[in-house]
This record gives C-alpha cells, structure tokens and sequence, in this order.
C-alpha cells in the first residue's frame, strides 16, 4: 500500500530538476505528497516549481499492489501460485471480491492523488496572480503538466471501473453529487483536457527538458489522448494524435531491448512517460525508490553479494512464453521473462522445443533459482543486482518505471491505420516493422489489425495492463479464456470496492453523497 508521509524529501526531484534552485536538503512538507499551502509564499514566483514537484512525487509514488492489480487480468501475465494475497490469485482467475483490499487501496490512491494534484493547480494558480511576464505563461505550462498526470489517474480509473467519477477540484463534492461519469465521457474529457493543456506544453522529447528532465511535454499529452481516443474507438483520433508524434522526427527505439528497462535506458529517446526513482549513487541517506520486490523471484543467486530476492506475485504467462517461442522470438523473450529451471523443464514436458539461448541465468548473471510460488519472474520489472548501487540490497533499487514509451505509439498508429484511420506520417506497415527490426525479427507488409495486436501482444506484456485493455476493446474474450480460465463481458471490470459502495451507495441522496465524500477525503487528508 502506499506509504503515508508527513514529511518527505524529494532528493529526487531535487537532483534531477538542475535548473531549480531546489537542493538534495531540501524538504517540502505534505500531507500524503500534498504541499502544505501555509508554508507558500504566492509573492515569491520562483517558487511556483515546488507545487509541481510535488505533482511528480504524487504520480511516482505507487502504491506496490496498483502496477500488480492494473496487469494481472491479461494473457500474458499470472498472478504466481497459491498462497499470500490468494483475492489476487482469484482476480486473475477472473473470480472478483469486492471486499478485497487491493480493489479498494487502488481507488482511494488514485483518487487522493488526483485531489493532491488539483492542489497543486490551485497553488500553481495562485502563483499565478502574482506572476508578470515569461512567468504567466510558466504558471500555464505548470498546470498544464500537472492535467496531464491528472489525466492518466482517471484513464486508469475508467479502464478499471468503467463509470467513475471525473474530480477536477480539491473539494469536490458538486461533483460526486453529479454522480460518476461513463467511461466513455471521462475519455472524452481526457481528449478535450490534453486538447486545452498541448498549447502550453513544451515542443520537445521529456528527455530534453532542463528545467525537468523527463517531466511532461506537448507530446506526452499527446499520447495519453491517444489512449482516450483508443478507448473511444475513435481510430482517426488515435492516428492523428499519434502522428504528430511520429512526425516531430525526433523520438526513436532505444537501440537495446534488454538494457531499455534497466539503468542505462533510463530517459531515452524512447520514453514519453516515465516514473523516476534514485538513491542518488550513495550507499546510504535519503532515496526515492518504488517497491519492486512482488515482481521478482523469492528465490535466486545474485552475481552481486547481498542483493535481495523478490515475492513472485507476477509471472509471465506460459501462453505468451509459448507465443513468443513459435514467432522466432529472442531479445524481447529473454528480455520478458526469467526463467527458473523448473520452468523450463514445465515447457519442454508440454512438447515445447524451448531454444537453447533460454536458461535460468539472465544475460547480466544472475542465476535464477526454483520457488514454489512461480515458474517464471518479470524480466521488464528486473534490474540486474551489478546495477546497484553499493551498499542497496533492495530487489530493483533505483529503477525507473516506463509507463508510455514510443514503441507502444508506433503500434496504436498502426493499428488505427488498419481499423482504417487515414494516415497520417508513415505507413503501417512501417511502424510494425520498426519495432520489429529493434527485435531483430524479420520485416512483414499488408499488415492487418490482427497483425498489429499480434505484434503488441509481443512487445508491450507485462506493462500495465496494456494487453487486457486492447483484448477487451476488441472483444477478444477468446484469448481471455485460457489455461482454464472462462471470461464473458461480465469480467471486464472490477466491482467498485465494498468500501466505497458503503461509504458511497449508488442509491444516496445527492446531500449524503456530498457529506460523505467530504468525509473521505477529510480521512485521507
């Protein structure tokens, strides 16, 4: 669950945003990563920054169950075995309990940071009153970053859900007396917000920015409307938005597959939103990490002494393991999946003809022993123990987590170019093909839908929940039902948390809702 602070240290932020005159010692007090107001002074424009620090601490720091939960249902990944956590088991069985804790920690968490992050705006705007020149149009470009995070909470909100409430205040109790909207409403406003934020953003690569390097730029809003319209259906709308990314010329697949998710991909050319974490190079003192452990294997040999094993509550599946074998797959194979012996030995007894590059230690050495709960690890979720930093021991300590990269643009392209979108850059065929040579797999053309599909199903598993959302869109309940498992669209979303439905009942008066909901967030304040 996440952690609650009264005070934290944004050291990452700090370290990372060079052009601010924020140090590593610096500290801004918060309230679940909410900046106290009472400690800003709105006259002081060279400090509008702060709230939007803020808005960056809140959007990296997931709870560990939020990644887990948001994945579990697809093809390609498992919930592990038996045992701890065994609702999460149940959820990838597509066997739902409303009572259970994760359901409810995911909403309370998106909710509470989405109401940090309308904080932050007004604070922002507050600033605003007293700004004069270039600093009006920063004021702007603040906000607009800060809707941009606020948008992908509510994206993931309505994938999950379905009809959930849009908040846009930090006091928002006209608006849950409104009720919740459908999703197809809250992507509508997705596309309309990043419509009004895009003007205000800057027209470069995240990893070009130098007053926030990594922090949201015109094109990072761009993509998250084009996940909207792909919800939406609306495939002119994805290829349009998607291809004025393509056509800036300047993003590009990070030329190692195996490396884009660990340190050295860190920020690339590749990434449009990434979640940023560092124990700034030091052994010990002050750190931003996220909790990587339920990703890993509970058992194996790191080539660095000391290094921590995982939990094994995520664990590619034995069907896209298989997919990826019968398509010739390497890199992005061993890149995706660790495997254990015992896994391997589960393959070859089910007639696969597993290759001989695949065995139980990873490219960077470490040797990845059997356990009980698993077959396989997360390759994607991995961070090699010789990447630590002396002296950290904690499974995955410092890596970053990339949450919309330009591989998954060049597909959507693709894929609304053949739902028959109007193109709008280059072909489709030559954004499949693009990253199918970074795989090193051989080039196709009359690229179909299927295709497309076929090809995210290859690159993008494991990350957040991408394959369920485009199976579900696509109504492929067929690929759903797999190794026993029965999905109808009665599966498609999550019940709402019990909590939330006793706090909240669908049948209260527009009054209780108002009091209740204050209520709420009087408790997570």
């Amino acid at each position: 669950m996440k952690r609650i602070e009264t005070t934290v240290i944004l050291g990452v932020f700090s370290m990372l945003f060079l052009a601010t005159a924020i140090s590593c010692s610096d500290k801004l007090d918060t309230r679940e990563g909410q900046l106290n107001t009472g400690d800003l002074d709105y006259t002081n424009t060279s400090d509008m920054i702060q709230p939007v620090i803020g808005a960056y601490y809140e959007f990296s720091t997931r709870g560990w169950e939020e990644p887990l939960l948001l994945g579990v249902r697809g093809d390609d990944v498992n919930a592990g075995g038996e045992g701890d956590q065994q609702p999460f088991s149940a959820t990838d069985q597509f066997t739902y309990d409303k009572d259970y804790w994760m359901y409810n920690s995911l909403w309370n968490v998106h909710y509470n940071d989405i109401v940090n992050m309308n904080t932050a705006i007004l604070q922002v705007e507050s600033f605003k009153e007293f700004a004069e020149g270039n600093d009006i149009a920063k004021a702007d470009q603040y906000i607009s970053e800060i809707s941009v995070l606020r948008a992908w909470f509510h994206l993931n909100l309505a994938r999950t859900w379905e009809n959930v409430f849009i908040i846009t205040s930090n006091q928002p109790g006209s608006e849950v007396e409104a009720g919740p909207a459908s999703k197809a409403e809250v992507m509508q406003w997705i596309v309309d917000q990043m419509n009004e934020a895009i003007p205000n953003l800057p027209d470069m690569r995240p990893n070009q920015r130098t007053d926030i390097p990594g922090g949201v730029t015109k094109y990072t809003a761009l993509a998250i409307q084009a996940l909207a319209y792909q919800e939406l259906e609306d495939y002119q709308g994805v290829a349009t938005s998607t291809g004025e990314i393509i056509n800036n010329g300047g993003f590009s697949l990070y030329n190692d597959f195996y490396q884009l998710f660990k340190k050295p991909g860190e920020l690339s050319d590749e990434s449009l939103l990434e979640m940023q974490y560092s124990d700034f190079g030091q052994e010990s003192g002050g750190e931003v990490y996220h909790l990587y452990a339920p990703f890993g294997p509970s058992n194996w040999t790191p080539a660095r002494e000391n290094a921590s094993s995982g939990w094994g509550f995520y664990e590619p599946s034995m069907k896209w393991i298989e997919f990826m074998i019968d398509r010739g797959e390497e890199r992005r194979l061993e890149t995706s999946v660790l495997f254990t012996d015992r896994g391997i030995a589960v393959l070859e007894a089910n007639g696969v003809s597993v290759p001989g590059f695949i065995d139980n230690t990873t490219e960077s050495g470490d040797v990845i022993n059997d356990y009980a709960r698993a077959l396989f690890a997360s390759g994607k979720h991995y961070l090699p123990s010789v990447q630590l930093t002396d002296g950290r021991n904690d499974y995955g300590a410092g890596k970053n987590s990339l949450v919309i990269r330009y591989a998954e643009i060049l597909l959507m392209y693709a894929e609304a170019v053949t739902q028959g979108a109007s193109a709008s850059a280059i072909s489709a065929d030559e954004a499949v093909n693009l990253v199918r040579e970074r795989a090193g797999i051989s080039s196709i053309s009359g690229v179909t839908t299927q295709d497309v599909i076929d090809e995210k199903f290859a690159e993008l598993a494991m990350e957040w929940g991408k394959r369920y959302y485009d199976l579900i869109r696509l109504d492929q309940y067929d690929e759903l039902s797999y190794d026993g498992r029965n999905f109808s669209a009665a599966n498609e979303y999550l019940p709402y948390p019990q909590a939330q439905v006793d706090a909240l009942p669908l049948n209260a008066t527009a009054v209780d809702r108002n009091t209740v909901m204050n209520e709420i967030l009087n408790q997570l304040n």
